[in-house]
């Protein structure tokens, strides 16, 4: 296998043809030797998507006897399921930094490894305090391996269709990993102990950890790139300020006086504090930022950044709030509530395919308009939905527009934001894309269940229409953004880096 990220066997002249471009983004990349170790990639790369979706979703169905068999207090009933999420969020950023100096290999593979480990032991907690340690440390694996992963993806493929296609999948494989932790969870709540949800998770851990050790391209490298250093002031900083802010919010609904709990002020009011810091040592300090100004350079970016937040938010509220909805409110038990995903599943599965293959074809902006409509329609319908709907007017059609929502949105970004980075920062490419994702989740997560405790005096179906009738809010807000993004064809075209070679000659 060759290096990643080495220059093309062609040279820039011979790429500027539009018919050349066009072959190289569709030929299988020649870091792989064949299409079976090419596969093997695919596999590794997609089913770490679709384990972190795995250990998020299914929590949440087995939580009910974990509580009982530990004895989980009720005020800390929602650490175990939130705090994988919050550390995994606060550390994407140093691991991709670190995925850019020493190449994503051994990052995947170190991630995936940890991730594997602390999921096992999870499956031996004899408390509480044991169980929310795990899924703390649980939560670093795919801080790890997300920005690795998305940054293989970005170097060793060319823009063009065979990209769309993968990174298309790649997405689909999001909500093909919250199904089958539904499913894993409904399965072993009702027929086995909840600690087979993690061994038999680790089992499929286990497995794509073996395909990615075989198949993924070594670019590990000792010495870091020139230029490219870790930014520990940017460390110390933003990682308690994420941490501390998006504690204090979510916490604020269990804490005695709420807002004004005296807990809950000093993180708010540290965590704020940690952020501002942070700016500073980023825009005036920090001679290699975390997250740099050119970062947002390019046109479309920051809007782009601003809108993805809120739809990733919507959709972390879609999945929690459906849940519960479908569980507690239409009463289907957990393996019937897994069945009513399953148009999510398919829907997704037919994007990252079929979808994939005209991405190229298709206009950027109208693809991510299409997801905003998809995005705001499927928390619409849950908030009008009636106590005992009809599935096929109510539910299906919310799964369809949820996965129209979410894939295209995540593609499109995906492809924008790795295609408009160099080689040498698709570690940073993948660290934000997830960053956005999981904080936007957690974020959105903390001020729906403020909203959602703040009216628990109402029937439990109005009181979880009230996090859809949020959701609403913060999905039309980013709708308003999304026509205003200008985001061109998918199509085949150099390299940014192969961009920067041509113009030099121009500018000499």
């Amino acid at each position: 296998m060759g290096p990643i990220g080495s220059e093309p066997e062609l040279g820039h002249r011979e790429l500027t043809t539009e018919l050349e471009i066009e072959k190289l983004g569709r030929q299988r990349p020649k870091e792989f030797r064949n299409i079976w170790s090419e596969i093997g990639f695919c596999i590794s790369v997609l089913g770490c998507m679709l384990m972190a979706e795995f250990f998020i979703s299914g929590f949440h169905i087995i939580l009910p006897p974990i509580t009982q068999e530990l004895n989980i207090p009720a005020g800390s009933q929602t650490w175990p399921s939130s705090v994988f999420s919050l550390v995994t969020g606060a550390f994407l950023l140093p691991f991709g930094r670190i995925g850019d100096m020493y190449g994503g290999y051994a990052l995947f593979n170190a991630g995936m490894v940890w991730f594997l480990i602390w999921n096992l032991v999870a499956g031996f907690s004899q408390n509480y305090i044991m169980l929310i340690v795990c899924r703390a440390l649980a939560g670093l694996g795919p801080a790890a391996y997300l920005p690795a992963s998305i940054a293989l993806l970005g170097k060793i493929y060319r823009p063009g269709p065979r990209k769309n296609r993968v990174f298309a999948m790649y997405g689909a494989f999001a909500p093909l990993g919250f199904f089958f932790g539904i499913l894993f969870g409904g399965l072993t709540g009702e027929y086995m102990t909840w600690r087979w949800y993690f061994y038999l998770g680790s089992i499929m851990l286990g497995i794509f950890c073996l395909a990615g050790v075989t198949t993924i391209p070594n670019d590990f490298h000792r010495t870091p790139p020139s230029g490219i250093q870790m930014d520990w002031l940017g460390v110390v900083t933003i990682v308690p300020g994420l941490i501390l802010l998006v504690y204090a919010i979510t916490d604020s609904s269990q804490a005695p006086s709420g807002w004004a709990s005296p807990r809950i002020i000093v993180t708010l009011i540290l965590g704020v504090g940690f952020l501002a810091a942070a700016v500073y040592v980023e825009g005036y300090v920090a001679a290699k930022p975390l997250l740099p100004a050119e970062l947002f350079r390019t046109k479309g970016m920051k809007a782009l950044s601003v809108a993805q937040f809120g739809l990733y938010g919507t959709f972390g509220l879609f999945l929690l709030y459906s849940s519960f909805y479908l569980e507690l409110v239409v009463g289907k038990s957990p393996l019937a509530t897994a069945v009513w995903y399953l148009p999510m599943i398919i829907g997704g599965l037919f994007i990252g395919t079929v979808g994939g293959m005209v991405l190229h074809r298709l206009h950027g902006t109208v693809l991510l308009c299409l997801s905003g409509v998809g995005t705001v329609v499927c928390v619409l319908l849950f908030a009008l939905m009636p106590a005992n709907p009809n599935y096929w007017a109510w539910v299906m059609p919310s799964m369809i527009a949820a996965t129209i929502g979410i894939d295209i949105a995540f593609t499109v970004s995906n492809v924008f934001i790795t295609t408009n980075l160099p080689g040498h920062q698709q570690g940073l490419a993948g660290a934000f894309i997830n960053s956005l994702l999981f904080l936007g989740v957690s974020f959105f997560l903390g001020f729906g269940e403020v909203a959602v405790s703040h009216t628990g005096h109402l029937s439990l179906q109005k009181n979880y229409q009230v996090a859809f009738w949020f959701a609403v809010g913060v999905a039309g807000i980013s709708c308003l953004i999304l026509p205003f993004i200008k985001i061109g064809h998918a199509k085949s075209e150099l390299t940014l880096e192969e961009r920067d070679g041509l113009e030099r000659p121009e500018r000499g």
